[in-house]
């Protein structure tokens, strides 16, 4: 396996493009980077740059050609001709499939566009969803971070279930580990943050339910919303203004909410989840859902919905909640901060489950997927 060159797909992590801001495939991108050297992978970055600014890349080097540009050429060739790359298998880690001359592994996080159109951006929405399709079927081997997400690949992308390897995501070791107090309590000082504060981190769109989790949140009992406030980490997203208005609308009424909505320096967020008293994940949606397992990491209970892959996720780690009640996640809420014995039990089995889920695992295991499709 050392000696197989394996090219990665750093798009989703070059500053230039993302401005710094990662989302969970920029994340699980890093990851990769980071951690397939240590599992015997000799790793070759490159980036797909928009038109004519390939000198803008600072992680990969640049494709041949843009996106768009490599799509087009997709379309208008047959199947037969294949763009040549110096490894000896491609590794996209999103969407961006093109085909090559050599094996091609993709990794599909979701088929959330296709399934659940109506959370997604409305602008171009029925093109994006076509070339998704398209660039989905291109991959020779189709990585899924959940058992959950096969049956959509399949019934949404047409992949075929015996090519889909499930690779859970993860968290870096670090995460294991508490930051210093001292930096934890400069980084709250410098958000106005106090120690015990209910946490939510994900971008801002209807699919992580946002709203009914400030709902939840102003029918806790004056008291608890006193001395806890609602701190959401996230940027806002495609459709997210309602939610917007109504956090402005409760932050100018009083409420103990702080939306931090620039915060990507990892290390701040570390120190931003390792004070948290209780994280909450009522998410309608999700492939995998990476913050579950940074909040377990950090030692903090937590609350996720019993939907779609996140019970495959927590594995009884979290205390389960109906995302559309905002009732029982307004119960659990309080039952959190209340109730001492439950809340060692998540914490004891929220850390349990980070150990199981780290980036060298997923490393270990992506390699051994090379590894197959190499063989084949």
């Amino acid at each position: 396996m050392s000696a197989a060159r394996i090219g990665l797909s750093t798009t989703t992590i070059e500053p230039s493009l993302t401005g710094g801001r990662l989302d969970g495939i920029g994340v699980y991108s890093r990851a990769l980077l980071e951690h397939l050297p240590a599992a015997g992978c000799a790793v070759v970055p490159y980036s797909f740059a928009r038109p004519g600014r390939g000198a803008g890349l600072s992680v990969g080097r640049p494709m041949a050609h843009s996106f768009p540009v490599a799509t087009l050429i997709d379309l208008a060739t047959p199947a037969a001709v294949r763009a040549a790359l110096p490894v000896d298998l491609f590794h996209a880690t999103d969407y961006r499939v093109i085909r090559l001359a050599c094996p091609v592994v993709a990794t599909l996080h979701d088929a959330l566009p296709i399934s659940h159109p109506e959370w997604c951006n409305p602008r171009l929405r029925g093109l994006k969803n076509w070339l998704q399709t398209k660039a989905a079927r291109k991959a020779d081997h189709v990585i899924a971070h959940t058992e959950y997400s096969i049956a959509e690949l399949v019934q949404c992308f047409g992949v075929d279930e015996r090519r889909i390897s499930v690779v859970p995501a993860g968290v870096d070791e670090a995460w294991l580990e508490r930051p210093a107090e001292a930096d934890i309590a400069a980084t709250l000082a410098a958000h106005g943050l106090r120690p015990g504060y209910y946490l939510f981190v994900g971008t801002l769109q209807p699919r992580k339910n946002g709203e009914r989790l400030l709902a939840a949140y102003l029918a806790l009992p004056p008291v608890v919303r006193a001395a806890r406030q609602l701190v959401i980490v996230g940027a806002a997203g495609a459709r997210s203004d309602t939610l917007i208005a109504q956090m402005k609308a409760a932050i100018q009424n009083g409420e103990n909410i702080v939306w931090l909505s620039a915060l990507t320096d990892t290390e701040q967020l570390r120190r931003v989840y390792a004070a948290a008293g209780v994280f909450v994940f009522p998410s309608l949606y999700e492939g995998f859902g990476i913050p579950v397992v940074e909040a377990f990491a950090s030692g903090v209970p937590v609350i996720a919905s019993n939907t779609t892959s996140l019970p495959e996720v927590t594995q009884g780690a979290a205390v389960d909640v109906d995302p559309l009640s905002v009732p029982e996640l307004s119960a659990a809420m309080l039952a959190l901060v209340r109730e001492d014995a439950l809340r060692a039990r998540c914490i004891a089995a929220g850390q349990r489950r980070a150990l199981q889920l780290t980036w060298s695992e997923t490393a270990r295991k992506t390699a051994a997927v090379y590894h197959t499709v190499l063989s084949s």
